[in-house]
């Protein structure tokens, strides 16, 4: 089994900065893409920036130049760090990541608990 457990959201005034962090852990062989998602509510979660196994990087438009997206492989753990935050940003932010595990040596998808982000006006 693999757990996905985030850290680091809160409230913060509009241009502000806040960091996130998602560590997996488990049954890891390797960890593929990773990346955050997010759902304000009454919207469709929508995602806000991926990074790739070698350091690629994507990023929705909304966020460029503000947000921040790294990982740590040897630590399997994916960062956001967000600035210049707006009240649209206020939202469910959740972790996912692709990753093959030792039993079964299959790629399967896994989601974090997610974390709230709520920036004031």
């Amino acid at each position: 089994q693999v757990q996905l457990v985030e850290s680091g959201g809160g409230l913060v005034q509009a241009g502000g900065s806040l960091r996130l962090s998602c560590a997996a852990s488990g049954n890891i062989r390797s960890v593929g893409v990773m990346g955050w998602y997010r759902q304000a509510p009454g919207k469709q979660r929508e995602l806000v920036a991926v990074v790739y196994s070698g350091g690629n990087t994507d990023y929705a438009d909304s966020v460029k130049g503000r947000f921040t997206i790294s990982r740590d492989n040897a630590k399997n753990t994916v960062y956001l760090q967000m600035n210049s935050l707006k009240p649209e940003d206020t939202a469910v932010y959740y972790c996912n990541a692709w990753v093959v595990t030792i039993l079964t040596s299959l790629n399967n998808n896994y989601w974090g608990q997610g974390t709230q982000v709520t920036v004031s006006s």
